[in-house]
């Protein structure tokens, strides 16, 4: 879904959009690039997706036992939660922008540029240098700070509700 969604989005953006909706634009992949041309991208994706998961849960994890120092039931309020889950959030955002600017060039209209992940990195840093790598990384911030922020909030809280229901201790 991620590929053919990073397709269409280019196809949309095109001078002459070529996907006239959903299954359309699906069927005119696999015609001409055959199953695997929904796959394109994939070792990149996975590669983002588990690094960003690993660097949001790592960060609030340290935040939250910074915050609450030597009283592991210290109570953590929302907005508490909210503002360390827009700094993982962040982190996320810079610890993964190359790995998604990788990812989606993969997954673009232009993917058949590339042999693979290693090739497209590669080949980013030849032409374009290691700026490029960031490409998108303000907007991208401010979209994914408020998501993990709410994410962690509601996360945290619905865990407060489970937790009074069910003694898991």
């Amino acid at each position: 879904m991620e590929t053919v969604k990073v397709k269409f989005i280019h196809d949309q953006t095109s001078a002459n959009p070529k996907y006239k909706g959903f299954f359309h634009g699906v069927r005119q992949i696999v015609q001409e690039q055959g199953l695997r041309g929904t796959y394109q991208g994939l070792t990149a994706t996975v590669l983002k997706q588990g690094s960003n998961q690993a660097i949001r849960f790592s960060v609030m994890t340290f935040l939250k036992n910074w915050y609450k120092g030597d009283n592991p039931n210290k109570p953590i309020n929302p907005l508490v939660t909210g503002t360390f889950g827009a700094i993982a959030g962040a982190a996320s955002v810079f610890g993964n922008t190359p790995l998604d600017v990788i990812k989606t060039r993969m997954q673009g209209l232009e993917a058949h540029k590339y042999k693979s992940t290693l090739d497209c990195a590669v080949k980013i840093m030849k032409h374009e240098g290691p700026l490029a790598f960031y490409k998108g990384t303000i907007p991208r911030l401010g979209r994914v700070c408020l998501d993990v922020a709410i994410v962690f909030i509601i996360y945290e809280e619905v865990v407060k509700v489970l937790n009074a229901v069910w003694k898991t201790d």
